[in-house]
């Protein structure tokens, strides 16, 4: 089998003709009601094959359907690539009882696979997986939180699928140690519901499938702004942006440009130069070709979600573009006073005129020959 699959690759990625085969088939899988299931499959082969899903039903009465992307009112999701060999993901949203079954990865390479009356010399290969959909269990948990302190959050689950190992909590990707209860209750304690607290607490049991349930802590938006202070350049893009890390999400965003104290609403794309973009928990306001008159001044950002709103304020200060030019215009003012003054300094410390010859200066030197001249004459009147 393994000289087989290593032949199929090979045959593959030498780009020599080889018959379909898989090198990872799904796996089956029990899943609980309303959950989901994601099952993947990968085939190779020259040239690369197709994959197909395929379902069959429970039901002995049943016959095998095709799957495609958008089945059974768009909770069929089917994704493949084909590059050096084959591979397909199909995944199952919101899972029904009725969804138990066969479910079957078909690959094929061969031309005529799909031809209406031609048979393929090539039948498709096949790989099935059991899918078992399990009622899910009564889970009682606590109602959603908004305020408190100390607040216990706790679930209890009857009829689990299968014993249960153990429990624990998660927010998000963190996994929270839980009290020490019976392995059919748990809870967890919130020292203090405020932004950093609030979010998805889902308490885990560890059955076979896992069972779980989720406590929503909610509060209202905790708007602060990235940056309290912004400053940009005459006909620069300018960006302010507003943050909340507060749960549930802002649902809605606004902006406002803040005169005499009184907030006024800011449209999107007015003026064609303010533009909005918001996403979750963030939003930005971009102001294209900054006006050194009208634009400066605190802008205040509003978020909403069903609990209440928030808010914060930026201020953005607008330079002219002229504005980068004055350090280099100082140093070369410093520079040229500087120079002034040595030079003046050097003026004043040279003579105005040069000395004469009867100001008591020493005379001239003589030449060699005139001093041999004057000793000869001397001589000759001594004599």
């Amino acid at each position: 089998m393994l000289l087989t699959l290593l032949g199929l690759v090979l045959g593959a990625l030498g780009g020599a003709a080889a018959a379909a085969g898989f090198i990872k088939s799904p796996l089956s899988q029990k899943q609980l009601t309303d959950d989901s299931v994601e099952l993947y499959c990968e085939a190779v082969g020259s040239p690369i094959p197709e994959i197909q899903w395929w379902y069959e039903g429970a039901d002995p009465n049943d016959t095998a359907i095709q799957l495609w992307d958008g089945a059974w009112q768009d909770r069929v999701k089917i994704n493949a690539t084909y590059k050096q060999h084959s591979t397909s993901t199909i995944s199952i949203a919101n899972l029904t009882l009725n969804d138990s079954g066969t479910y079957e990865c078909r690959a094929s390479n061969d031309p005529d696979r799909n031809h209406l009356s031609k048979s393929p010399k090539i039948k498709w290969i096949r790989s099935q997986a059991n899918v078992i959909v399990i009622e899910r269990p009564q889970i009682s948990s606590t109602p959603e939180v908004t305020s408190g302190s100390n607040v216990v959050i706790s679930c209890n689950i009857t009829d689990p699928p299968s014993p249960i190992k153990s429990h624990y909590w998660m927010k998000g990707e963190t996994r929270l140690d839980s009290n020490e209860t019976a392995l059919g209750f748990t809870s967890y304690m919130i020292a203090k519901v405020d932004p950093e607290s609030s979010g998805e607490y889902h308490c885990v049991f560890d059955t076979v499938p896992i069972s779980r349930a989720t406590v929503y802590v909610k509060v209202k938006p905790h708007v602060f702004a990235y940056k309290k202070s912004e400053h940009g350049n005459e006909k620069d893009t300018g960006v302010l942006t507003c943050k909340s890390h507060s749960y549930p999400p802002v649902t809605q965003w606004s902006w406002f440009k803040v005169v005499d104290n009184v907030p006024e609403p800011i449209v999107n794309g007015s003026e064609e130069r303010f533009f909005i973009k918001s996403e979750g928990n963030r939003t930005d306001l971009r102001i294209v070709s900054l006006d050194l008159e009208k634009d400066p001044g605190e802008y205040m950002c509003n978020g909403t979600n069903e609990l209440g709103e928030g808010s914060a304020v930026v201020s953005l200060r607008v330079r002219s573009r002229l504005a980068a030019l004055w350090p280099f215009l100082g140093i070369v003012a410093e520079v040229l006073v500087l120079v002034t003054i040595i030079f003046i300094y050097e003026k004043r410390r040279k003579p105005n005129e040069v000395p004469d010859d009867d100001d008591g200066g020493s005379a001239p030197l003589k030449s060699n020959a005139a001093n041999h001249k004057d000793k000869n004459i001397r001589q000759r009147n001594a004599n």
